[in-house]
């Protein structure tokens, strides 16, 4: 076998350094240790852990991260980890028990830009979760531990949920080149290790998020029916594709004003909120004979 070698890497978030290995370390699988009993499957986590300053482990297929504590500064360490990490796999020593990869479920997760360049959506090949969801603060993830997670880092503004993606917003100070292949590894270790994405159950109206607002169909009155009908078959699946949503808020039949709610990335875009406008406007007045009809988008 070759000989190890370290290679330090910064990463968007100043408390986590990546000590990347010019070989695999793991069979493509990844996994997160949050404490040393956590890590009794990797005994490298766990004599990481053994220093004072490690706050999490990741271990993933070419590089392993580490989280630290703000008692020390990664200057005054990194080399040190660096070469303590080298040696153990020089050592021969196992990184992770063949026992624990075979409790992992076989997860890929991709990244796809989207019409809005603040939203990348991440497309997973399990299924996550079957409403959508929609967060745009960390106060609002009490029954979402995925989301919650997502906002601890600094660059995420919100996050949009619906059923085999993740929209996740930044914030303009980091670009996506620098933090996208953070993002997909976190994304894919938190999948695999099966952790809960959503742990309320089925929400009744009061615990409704503002992703999930939606006035029951049977209400409506047959205009407003008839609109939901057209978002639902010739819209719905377009904007999902591009990593957004669309619902159907309000119709007034004096005004013939229509109201739909943009979220995900579709939200606060401006192209996008022109294109759906114009396009849903259109398509509204041809589908229901009235030339009237105008539409407003509102962003979440």
């Amino acid at each position: 076998m070759d000989h190890f070698s370290i290679n330090i890497i910064e990463t968007s978030n100043p408390a986590i350094l990546k000590f990347e290995a010019n070989q695999f370390l793991t069979e493509h699988q990844s996994f997160e240790f949050n404490n040393i009993d956590e890590a009794k499957p990797s005994p490298l986590a766990q004599q990481l852990f053994y220093l004072p300053f490690v706050k999490k482990v990741y271990v993933a297929s070419n590089f392993v991260a580490i989280e630290r504590y703000d008692i020390v500064a990664w200057d005054d360490v990194k080399d040190e980890v660096a070469s303590q990490i080298e040696t153990y796999l020089n050592s021969g020593q196992t990184v992770v028990e063949a026992t624990e990869t075979k409790t992992k479920s076989a997860v890929t997760v991709y990244a796809e830009s989207t019409p809005n360049p603040s939203v990348l959506k991440f497309v997973s090949n399990k299924a996550l979760v079957s409403s959508i969801y929609e967060f745009s603060s960390i106060d609002e993830t009490k029954d979402a531990p995925l989301a919650q997670e997502l906002f601890k880092f600094p660059f995420v503004k919100a996050v949009f949920m619906d059923k085999n993606f993740i929209s996740i917003t930044k914030y303009d100070v980091a670009e996506w080149e620098n933090i996208t292949f953070t993002l997909r590894e976190f994304l894919k270790s938190y999948i695999e290790t099966q952790k809960p994405i959503i742990t309320r159950p089925q929400q009744s109206e009061a615990q409704e998020t503002k992703a999930e607002i939606k006035q029951p169909k049977k209400s409506l009155d047959p205009t407003s029916q008839q609109i939901v009908d057209i978002l639902d078959e010739y819209v719905k699946p377009a904007v999902a594709s591009d990593g957004g949503n669309i619902e159907f808020k309000s119709y007034d039949n004096t005004s013939k004003k229509v109201e739909v709610l943009l979220q995900g990335a579709c939200s606060g875009c401006p192209s996008s909120t022109f294109t759906l406008k114009n396009g849903i406007e259109s398509m509204l007045k041809e589908m229901l004979g009235d030339q009237a009809i105008t539409v407003s988008a509102i962003n979440t």
